[in-house]
Formats: structure tokens, sequence, C-alpha cells
């Protein structure tokens, strides 16, 4: 895994590089230096439990036939929820959230299919943050497994490191036999 600067991509942040982790398999994700990407959902179970409400709400009403009454109800559930949202993400979050959502702005109920528009556009974009949030931290995790990794080779020979000791980590003798590492 590697991490580049990418001299032309733009940082949010002046001063900061943006950096890109990839895998050997040329996988990457691009990443702000030292953000944690847990740190943009600030209520993390509020906002799984909001878009798995939202998910099963769109599922629900998907095939039903919607008159008046539940229309209005269901924009106002729409709504509510885009509020309840807001107050469990970033700014950063909330801002593109505000940019990809449009708000019923008539005064009528609107249609089963803008209702249904709406409510799939917002499934669709909590599944994206999820997906994104879980490959950031995948990143992460594999660019903190490369560094120990290449922190042990860099080890002098005979320095014991603290995975000595542990199955599978012991000290491999001249038959290729694994000890424990412990000299008793």
């Amino acid at each position: 895994m590697t991490q580049e600067p990418l001299p032309d991509a733009p940082s949010d942040k002046p001063g900061r590089p943006r950096v890109v982790v990839a895998s050997a398999s040329g996988l990457g994700v691009a990443s702000e230096e030292g953000d944690d990407p847990t740190s943009l959902v600030e209520e993390p179970a509020k906002v799984m439990r909001i878009g798995t409400m939202i998910k099963q709400l769109l599922d629900e009403v998907r095939s039903a036939p919607l008159d008046e009454a539940a229309r209005e109800r269901l924009a106002e559930i729409h709504e509510r929820s885009l509020h309840e949202l807001e107050a469990g993400l970033s700014a950063d979050l909330v801002s593109e959230l505000h940019r990809i959502t449009l708000p019923f702005t008539d005064d009528r109920a609107p249609s089963d299919a803008e209702l249904r528009i709406a409510q799939a556009q917002l499934v669709g974009w909590l599944e994206g943050l999820f997906h994104g949030i879980q490959t950031a931290l995948v990143a992460q995790q594999m660019a903190a497994q490369n560094q120990l990794v290449g922190m042990r080779k860099a080890l002098p020979p005979g320095v014991s490191h603290p995975a000595m000791g542990m199955p599978g980590h012991g000290v491999e003798d001249d038959r290729g036999n694994h000890g424990t590492g412990q000299y008793l």
C-alpha cells in the first residue's frame, strides 16, 4: 500500500495535502492526512436508525398507492428525517445534504413519484455515506498494518518486538520451529 500526495488535488484545509491510500491491487481512497472518517458522523447510531427507518418506509410505500393525507404525512416524515440527520452529521456533510436534497415547495401534497424519488435519493446518499466511511476505515487499517510491517522489517536482527511471545509470532530456530521467544 502506498500513500502519495496528489499535487493537483484540492484540499479542503489549506496547507494539508490530499493523500491517496492505495492497495497492491490499485484500489484506493482519497482522504485528508490525519482525518478520522468516523468524525464525519457525530451520532452514528442515530444516523443508522434514521437511515434504516427511511429505507423501510420507502420499501413499504413503494407499491402502495398513497392518498393525499398519506403523501402529506410522508412529506412531513421526510422533512423531519432530514432535520434529525443534520443533528448527527458533521458540518461538511450537512452542507452536502442540503446541496443534494430539494425541499417540497408547493402548497399541495407531493405526488407519489416525488416522494418516492426524494426518499430513494436520501437512502442512496446514506448508503454512499456508510460505504465511504467503511472504505476509509479499511484504508486506515491497511495503512496501519503496512506501517507496522515496515517497522518490524526495520528492526535489527535479534531485537524482539511486542508480537514475540504470541502464538504464531515467536522466535524461529534453525529448523523452522517457532518457540515462545521466552528464555526459561
